[in-house]
């Protein structure tokens, strides 16, 4: 957790040597942190945005064993994929949360029903389960109602996992403190430090906040900036190779009664046979994704371009004939960039996804990988790091995270209410709703959010711009309508309370955060409002 003081005392956070320094806030750099703290090692990890800013907040938020690789013959990384799913599942239980999977089975469509099924059951077998996948016409469309009819023979079923992708990027950070691992965003690294011999030994951070500059020395300095870490190898003085693929990953967000799903429903694409997915998440429904090369500057927010609106929803318009839809039926998008190494393959989809490490004049980097496997990327990184730190580690893995007490039962909750929060802030979840106000018990509006919840974010985990609040402590920004344009004027009223800005601090605040959301989380070229914008910024006042 961070203190209310923690910014203004970082210099004394900071002033340690460390054994390890981690770059990069994502899942990734989490992870290490968490393990690397567990086992002793004083670690710090340094965001230069917010924690979860890049990929990890605009992933596609499936926790899956990757079945399509078995198609490639990858079953080590499918198997390393789907143990990592049943570990979270056990673990992480309110914040990692089961998702059935349906694929119709259509005449003369790839890739038919015994191939498929030849793969759900190698996948079965991995994950130790035993189940049925193939249903009759009749019995497919009651568990995938509104899909489309013409040529449908049944379909399959299968289980995987889905999450909030930010949120568990914060419960990650948030175990990793009760170990003494410190985190603290918006602290970019300026310059990689080295002794005499030309070796990484520390780094020259800027606070984004304040302009303080701070210079940490480390035993070893971690590059886990995935999709930017080619940004910070050219550092260890040489010119290197850029081994870094950018591909962006864009998404739509449809109210669920716009598409009503009780499960995902998977399909090939029907232009190019790329998988494409809807499925329920948070309230509304999800659907993703595509695959393309990100030429844009990656120190800009990626954003949905008008060709992938098309795309995706070619393929609903191919998977739920009926339903009508169109694109202005969104309530928002995203797109993320995903860190893949670039093989040279001339398919962006045919680029693989295993993790790699590379150690170059004492800087380490480590980048590629899935969100499922994040432990297994933070132990694999110990297992290079270990012989640098001369430190024996035992890296045999452990509980994800340390089980909680669970909430009290007088807490006027239903079940769902209590997994979710129980999930989502492990053991600070009671003290999350003893600090609420009378008030703070209502949702907010649509979601499954308590105000309770946000008034927590803000005095406890690190908020401080807007979006950090929108976007990554809750996903409010693109669950609501127009950024959540409804609710804004009370959350700045918690803003006020709990981080003491003041009205020109929320005028400020307010007018970057609908600006953000016009850019880069709507549709795209969609006329601004400056009437709503306008009133929303009078309430704030």
């Amino acid at each position: 957790m961070w203190a209310r003081d923690f910014r203004s005392q970082l210099k004394a956070h900071l002033q340690h040597e460390w054994d390890l320094v981690v770059i990069g806030g994502g899942i990734t750099g989490a992870g290490i942190l968490l393990e690397a703290a567990r086992r002793g090692l004083r670690v710090l990890l340094m965001e230069q945005r917010d924690f979860a800013w890049g990929t990890s907040s605009r992933s596609s938020k499936l926790v899956h064993g990757g079945l399509r690789y078995l198609k490639e013959g990858k079953f080590g990384l499918t198997r390393e994929s789907v143990q990592e799913r049943e570990a979270l599942l056990h673990d992480a239980w309110g914040l990692v949360t089961p998702q059935s999977f349906a694929f119709a089975d259509y005449q003369g469509r790839k890739p038919g029903r015994w191939l498929f099924a030849l793969g759900l059951a190698i996948y079965d077998l991995i994950a130790g389960r035993r189940g049925r996948h193939y249903f009759s016409k009749d019995e497919f469309n009651a568990l995938a109602p509104h899909i489309g009819q013409e040529g449908l023979q049944g379909g399959m079923c299968y289980a995987d996992a889905k999450t909030d992708d930010a949120r568990l990027v914060l419960r990650v950070l948030q175990e990793a403190d009760e170990y003494g691992g410190v985190a603290v965003n918006y602290l970019a690294a300026r310059e990689l430090t080295r002794n005499a011999e030309g070796v990484v030994d520390g780094v020259k951070a800027q606070c984004h906040l304040s302009g303080a500059v701070f210079e940490m020395k480390a035993k070893l300095v971690i590059n886990a900036t995935g999709a930017w870490a080619d940004r910070l190898r050219p550092q260890s003085g040489q010119r290197v190779a850029q081994r870094i693929r950018p591909l962006r990953g864009s998404h739509l967000l449809f109210p669920a009664w716009r598409l009503p799903l009780a499960q995902a429903v998977s399909l090939m694409h029907p232009r190019d046979g790329r998988p494409v997915f809807a499925y329920p998440w948070e309230g509304v429904t999800l659907v993703g994704t595509t695959d393309v090369d990100h030429s844009a500057d990656l120190q800009q927010e990626a954003v949905i371009t008008q060709a992938e609106v098309e795309y995706l929803m070619e393929a609903l318009h191919f998977q739920f004939p009926h339903l009508g839809l169109q694109a202005q039926h969104a309530l928002s998008s995203y797109a993320g960039v995903r860190p893949v190494v670039d093989t040279g393959a001339a398919d962006p989809s045919k680029e693989g996804r295993d993790h790699v490490l590379w150690l170059e004049q004492g800087l380490l980097t480590v980048t590629g990988g899935k969100l499922t496997t994040f432990r297994t990327i933070a132990l694999d990184t110990l297992r290079h790091a270990a012989p640098l730190l001369k430190r024996d580690l035992d890296l045999r893995p452990g509980p994800i995270f340390a089980p909680g007490p669970g909430l009290p039962p007088y807490f006027p909750l239903t079940a769902f209410q209590r997994e979710r929060l129980e999930g989502r802030y492990g053991r600070f979840a009671a003290a999350l709703l003893s600090s609420a106000h009378a008030e703070d018990w209502q949702t907010v509006g649509a979601s499954d959010y308590l105000w309770a919840e946000l008034r927590w974010m803000l005095r406890n985990e690190a908020v401080f711009k807007l979006e950090d609040l929108m976007l990554r402590r809750s996903r409010l920004g693109i669950l609501l309508a127009q950024g959540a344009r409804a609710e804004l004027p009370r959350i700045l009223l918690l803003c006020k309370q709990e981080l003491n800005w003041s009205e020109e601090r929320c005028q400020m605040e307010a007018s970057a955060w609908l600006d953000l959301w016009q850019r880069n989380y709507s549709l795209p070229q969609a006329p601004a409002d400056a009437e709503w914008q306008a009133a929303i910024l009078a309430n704030a006042a």
